[in-house]
């Protein structure tokens, strides 16, 4: 009986080894990658290895004067703490970057990993020439490197956008692509746009192998780990300019303005130098108070902003000129009298400076009965409609956006609208179902300015390999496949939108004396929203200048605001001058 018993001992004993011996093979032969999703050979290794991230091997972004947007990279000191351990020159290394021996050691003394040796709370700069001299010493622990840091200043949060850790997401966009452990995935604006160019190979950083005391396992080498492909990370190349987004910034914020924004175009390349968006993003929290979304791709209602597209069309069809003459004592029904803004008789270049609403419904009714998709079409022409973004082909990407979050503007929800006459006049003043983007509106003001050509508007000029070379530029692409206006009516549209703000009555007549002269057109969109102080509006201003060689399109709205109190005028207005400014600055 008792053989029986230690038989059946032996029996589990050996069945219970067996298991065991099976499950480490598992664990150091079979699934040493990916068990429990876990990589345990990189997590052996990481235990036993102290390391500093040199650069974390995304792409990077740059203004169009090749400032940092995104990154800035420091030639730093990088020392390890076993040099507390052994004998090396530290003074050597002191005179070199000009400290005392006592604030190196100071810092190596507080050190638990490899770090970068400060001054003053900041990462001493090293020159070409210190780098050179500290490499040249090959002192084990002591290296002289290019170190990645995030800038302090957030610039453009809303045309730049943001990235999160997410391993899933990026796994879905690139399923047969290694993804890096620490990799971000682009969300938003730019950085989603261009996230598969951004993407990291892999990272750069400085491995040092320890024992569990923290001293030396292999010698005293450090191992510099770096992608193998020399041409990145690339550098996405901008049309912004740092500066002048940063002073824009300023002005919108000084004014107080809380919803809406501005947009700049540089006229000759149809490309935004700045674009700012209220309510701002927190970057920590993009979400909060839906500071996330651009405000300058979205639709809004335009208001009287789109009479532009009616004069453009009523000039161009000949249906209208100069001396047609309009009664500006009525409401858009043509009957009603408007005792608020009773201008009486009036010809074109007047009822548009004006704003006066029964000649652009008396005009639009016209275009209607001549052309039913006048509308659309002359808005497509001006470069408003439907998207203004730049989208093309790009590798093997026939729809590649740079703006990822614009969205289509509307002039009609219902064609049937078209056969009703109240709906007609309301759709040609900007009301009804109008919805058209800032961005939109900025670029039909840099295609008339520019002599009627419409252009995609670019905020990408072209991706940079890392030694400088070019990866991809992104051409100028037409807005439309319409004819463009006939050159006359550009003529007159240019005559019309400065009479805004030379005529006496004109409604811009508030820029006639800044440094710039301007031309453009005011904008009151009814919202249909109210709060407790009343009504709710969008208050537009959208031109060009200076006139005689123009340079910037400019637009400046303001959502949602009380009727009385924007600031629309304020910023545009700061804004000219900043520029002006700047300009005078940039040639003298």
């Amino acid at each position: 009986m008792w053989k029986k018993r230690t038989l059946a001992m032996l029996a589990l004993i050996q069945f219970g080894l067996l298991l065991l011996i099976g499950r480490l093979a598992q664990l150091q032969l079979i699934d040493t990658e990916s068990f429990s999703n876990h990589n345990l050979i990189a997590e052996s290794v990481a235990q036993r290895t102290q390391e500093l991230m040199i650069d974390d091997g995304r792409g990077s972004f740059v203004d169009r004067n090749g400032k940092p947007l995104t990154k800035r990279y420091v030639p730093s000191l990088v020392l390890f703490p076993f040099l507390n351990t052994v004998t090396w020159p530290i003074e050597q290394v002191a005179r070199i970057i000009d400290v005392p021996e006592e604030e190196i050691r100071r810092q190596l003394e507080r050190a638990n990993g490899p770090f970068v040796f400060e001054q003053d709370g900041e990462p001493l700069a090293l020159s070409e020439r210190q780098m050179k001299q500290i490499n040249d010493l090959r002192i084990p622990g002591v290296l002289a490197v290019n170190k990645q840091y995030a800038l302090e200043t957030v610039y453009a949060p809303h045309v730049l956008g943001f990235t999160r850790p997410d391993r899933e997401l990026l796994r879905q966009r690139y399923p047969k692509r290694p993804i890096p452990p620490r990799a971000e995935a682009g969300i938003q604006g730019l950085e989603k746009a261009f996230d598969e160019f951004l993407l990291a190979d892999d990272e750069t950083k400085l491995l040092y192998h320890v024992d569990a005391e923290g001293r030396p396992l292999f010698g005293l080498d450090v191992k510099y780990s770096e992608p193998g492909n020399p041409f990145y990370p690339v550098t996405v190349q901008t049309t912004l300019d740092r500066d002048i987004q940063q002073e824009m910034e300023r002005i919108v914020d000084r004014y107080g303005l809380k919803k809406g924004g501005l947009v700049l175009l540089d006229i000759d390349t149809n490309s935004v130098l700045a674009l700012v968006s209220r309510p701002n993003m927190d970057p920590r929290d993009p979400y909060k108070n839906r500071g996330a979304e651009n405000q300058m791709v979205l639709p809004h209602i335009p208001g009287s902003i789109f009479k532009t597209v009616i004069a453009a069309a009523a000039l161009d069809e000949g249906l209208a000129s100069f001396k047609t003459m309009f009664d500006c004592s009525k409401k858009i029904d043509g009957i009603t009298r408007d005792k608020e803004h009773d201008y009486g008789m009036l010809d074109l270049t007047d009822s548009f400076a004006v704003s006066c609403n029964n000649a652009f419904a008396t005009l639009g009714k016209k275009l209607i009965q001549h052309d039913s998709d006048a509308f659309e079409t002359y808005a497509e022409k001006l470069g408003l409609y439907p998207m203004a973004g730049w989208e093309g082909t790009v590798y093997r990407e026939e729809q590649f956006r740079q703006f990822p979050e614009e969205r289509k503007g509307t002039i009609w929800h219902d064609r049937h609208d078209k056969q009703v006459p109240l709906a007609v006049a309301q759709t040609a003043i900007g009301q009804k179902d109008v919805r058209v983007s800032p961005l939109g509106v900025a670029n039909m003001m840099a295609t008339i300015a520019r002599g009627g050509e419409a252009l995609k508007v670019r905020a990408v000029d072209q991706v940079l390999y890392k030694n400088g070379t070019t990866l991809f530029s992104f051409s100028p692409e037409p807005a439309t496949n319409q004819e463009p206006l006939a050159p006359k009516t550009v003529q007159q549209l240019q005559q019309l939108l400065r009479g805004v703000v030379t005529k006496e009555e004109g409604t811009g007549r508030r820029f006639r004396s800044l440094p710039y002269a301007v031309a453009g057109k005011s904008g009151t969109a009814e919202t249909g929203k109210t709060d407790d102080e009343g009504e709710l509006i969008n208050k537009w201003f959208a031109g060009y200048f200076p006139v005689d060689r123009p340079k910037y399109a400019l637009v400046v709205v303001e959502l949602d605001r009380p009727n009385g109190r924007t600031v629309t005028n304020d910023v545009f207005a700061a804004a000219v001058e900043t520029l002006y400014a700047y300009d005078k600055n940039e040639q003298g």
